[in-house]
């Protein structure tokens, strides 16, 4: 497994570095596709978050999903801690998945648990910002900075993509149905709800 740790705007100590490896050493067990691992370090600058200034974002790459966690706390150790907590209770989750259930325990797909949702009431609340919590909101702090990620888009189905989102702990995932073939998202509602927004292309 490699491990490919990098600063954005903020140096990386050595002795860091090899707190990293012995960390993430142990998650290697949890899965056995795993690639790569890439810990990305940064800083908040903004002096009325000095508790969450150091913030650690951990990406698994292997030959299934990628699976992400992040975390931030005052000091970089405490973030590194929370950021591997995060992805190791992501890859158990991943991992009980993969385990067949039969009978009465057989679990109720994603699919099955959201066809009963209307649509329009789904992307009218997404719409409205409400459940869709800090997503592309300007704040009083100073300008807004849009972060750009572009990934592959290999259409998947409606289980996949809930799954996925779980894995990088997102609240919403976009993707192409593959039973569809429209682009998607399905984002996470109050409690345990999930809405589909649909384009029509």
């Amino acid at each position: 497994m490699d491990i490919v740790v990098k600063g954005r705007n903020t140096e990386v100590s050595e002795r860091f570095r090899g707190h990293v490896a012995d960390k993430l050493g142990k998650i290697e067990k949890l899965d056995p596709k795993l690639i790569s691992v890439d810990v990305e370090c940064s800083q908040e600058r903004n002096p009325r978050l000095a508790d969450q200034r150091e913030r650690i974002e951990l990406t698994i790459r292997s030959r299934g999903p990628v699976v992400r966690a992040e975390a931030s706390a005052q000091d970089c150790y405490a973030a590194l801690d929370l950021a591997v907590s995060r992805l190791e209770a992501r890859l158990r989750r991943a991992h009980d998945r993969r385990k067949v259930h039969h009978g009465a325990k057989t679990p109720v797909s994603v699919s099955a648990a959201t066809a009963t949702l209307d649509g329009a009431v789904a992307a009218g609340d997404a719409a409205a910002g409400d459940d869709i919590d800090g997503f592309g909101r300007p704040t009083d702090d100073g300008p807004m900075f849009v972060r750009e990620k572009v990934h592959s888009a290999t259409p998947i189905n409606l289980d996949q993509a809930l799954y996925e989102m779980e894995l990088v702990g997102h609240d919403f995932y976009l993707f192409v149905d593959s039973d569809t073939a429209q682009p998607s998202v399905v984002y996470r509602r109050r409690g345990y709800d999930y809405g589909v927004i649909r384009l029509a292309v």
